[in-house]
Parts: structure tokens; sequence; C-alpha cells
């Protein structure tokens, strides 16, 4: 790659249909076959502003070591034409590519750059939510939410909040739950004025007790890798909301004040906030404030989606190019 020197741009800055060099982090590498039985890899490469897809089939140049060598989490110096596909969004064409070295700092090359993290400073995030537990919540449910954030500071302060879909980087779950918290605290609030003789009445400890710990799970679903963690075996096999009731009911046998309906309704907001089966979720909400949280989660996910999409894209034209996590362009231009 050093033979023929080609200036060396960022890949949220790729230009279309131009060959150039840039660095990115493998972040995907997918092994898949076509209808007719031919391999192939998709891969997706990153910085911390845009993620672009590879494929690489089992006739081409780069397909042994994409099998055998590249490493999802690894950094690479790539040489590359960028284009964008109306359906499949960024795309690159892999003309080379190499492990970063040392000697590439020379030429602008930065961990920092390529590993995404929280807008916010992490400790400034903590500190939003410790105020919150003490400030809003009463006990028993201050106690098992204290205990199980203390038990796990250090690994929450570097959580993303899912792998992939939203706020996939450092300091992601503290963002999402804040977000979280603070919605389900508005509509809490809300209906109970808006249903005065709702009984029982709305019960605001336990739903934000809820949206503070429905991810906790992910301190044991995810490793301890911090430039892209990844799945651990319990995290592949039981997944998020099986992990997160298994870490609350250990937390509550220390919180003795915490009475079994109490864990039970816990258990039910955990068991169900991702709504449908298909979405992954054991049970349909059955109380307002299983359902309170399940409409928080999902659109504080989706505008984390939706902010990421539009203020990534810096092609031309009204619309975003197909955004692969939502399936779908956006409309960034408006004239109103």
């Amino acid at each position: 790659m050093a033979a023929n020197r080609l200036p060396v741009v960022p890949l949220h800055a790729l230009p279309v249909g131009q060959l150039v060099d840039c660095f990115a982090l493998l972040a995907e590498k997918n092994r898949q076959a076509t209808r007719d039985g031919k391999v192939f890899y998709t891969c997706r490469f990153r910085d911390k502003l845009r993620s672009v897809a590879c494929v690489v089939w089992s006739d081409g140049p780069w397909f042994d070591a994409c099998e055998r060598i590249w490493k999802e989490g690894e950094c690479y110096k790539l040489r590359v034409v960028y284009s964008e596909h109306e359906r499949f969004g960024p795309q690159i064409e892999l003309h080379n590519i190499r492990p970063v070295t040392d000697a590439d700092q020379a030429d602008g090359f930065e961990l920092s750059q390529l590993v995404e993290s929280s807008r916010f400073p992490i400790e400034q995030l903590w500190q939003q939510l410790a105020e919150l537990v003490e400030t809003q919540l009463r006990d028993p449910w201050r106690q098992l939410v204290r205990l199980l954030l203390n038990n796990h500071e250090v690994k929450i302060k570097r959580l993303p909040a899912s792998e992939k879909q939203y706020y996939p980087f450092v300091g992601g779950w503290l963002e999402h739950t804040l977000s979280v918290c603070h919605l389900v605290s508005w509509l809490a609030e809300y209906y109970g004025h808006f249903y005065p003789n709702l009984q029982p009445p709305i019960n605001r400890d336990l739903v934000l007790t809820a949206a503070i710990l429905h991810e906790i799970g992910r301190v044991l679903e995810f490793g301890d890798e911090v430039v892209q963690p990844q799945p651990t075996v319990p995290g592949r096999l039981l997944g998020n909301i099986a992990l997160t009731r298994d870490l609350i009911h250990q937390a509550a046998t220390q919180v003795p004040d915490l009475n079994p309906e109490q864990l039970l309704l816990l258990d039910h907001l955990i068991l169900s906030y991702l709504n449908l089966p298909e979405w992954g979720s054991p049970r349909l909400p059955m109380i307002p404030e299983a359902l309170i949280l399940h409409h928080a989660d999902d659109l504080d996910a989706k505008m984390e989606m939706y902010y990421r999409c539009l203020s990534r894209d810096v092609g031309p034209g009204p619309f975003t190019a197909r955004d692969p996590i939502l399936g779908r362009p956006l409309l960034k231009q408006r004239y109103c």
C-alpha cells in the first residue's frame, strides 16, 4: 500500500468513486451463502461517524484473508472506492487492506477516531444517574438499584446499549438509560394526573426502577473488550432479559424490604418491555407501567437510530442513503 501513495481520507468523508486510503475498524464479519450455494462474507467497517458495507466473495482475492485473518474489533488501513447503493446504502470496493501499524500515526491514525463514544462525559452521565436514584426513588427500590449499579459501575461506564442497533458505543448504556428514565417519569406523572381514578394508581417507583435496570444484563451479555465488546457465551445463550432477571433476583436477596409482589411486578416489566414475541419479549405488557416502559424504551432507541442516520449522511439529495438498521432512507431536506 505504501508503493503508490494515495491521500488518506477519514472513512466518514470518503468521496464517491475515487480510489483513496482510509483507516477503519472491522465491526462485523458474517459468513453467508447465495441461493445457489456461493459463499461470501458481508463485512462492515466503521469509524466513529460512519459504517460502510463490504462484500467479500469466495472467488475474490480477499476471501482467504477475510476468513482466516481478519478479526472483528481490529483496525485496518484500507484502499477503497466508495459508493452509495440505493438499496444497500454506503459500500466500499476493497483494493487493498492491512492491519494498522505504529507508523500509521504519521498518516493520522488515531484509535479514538474509530471507536465511537458518547457525546457527553461519561462521569457526568454516571453522576446524573446516581443523583436520579437518590432523589427520585424510594426504598426498597432505591436500595436495589443502588446495589446493582455500584456492583457494576466500572463496566456500566463503558457499555454500549446494544451491540449494533441503538447507542452502540462507549457510554451508550448510560445515555439510553437516562433518556428512558426521563421519559417514563414524565409519562407516569402525565397519566397519573390524566387518570386520577385509576386503581391501583401508576407506581412511579416501579416503572422508574425498571427503566434503570431493564438492560443491566448487558454487563454479563458483553465481554470486557474496550474497543468493541463481543457477546459472551451466556450473552448469546440467554440474552439480556434473562440475565437482567437473574441479576435482579440475586441482588434482591440483599434487600429484605423488597417484598415478593414488588419483585414479581418488576419481573413482569423486565420480561415484557420489548412488547412482542418477535422482538424477543417473553410476555406481553399486562399492567400500565409495563406499557409505559415499552413505549419509552422503543421511542428512545428509534430516535437514536434516526439521529445517527440523519446526522451522519453527507451525500447530496433530499434523502439519506438507506440505513441498514432502519431498513430505509430518511428525508433530511425540509422547507418548513
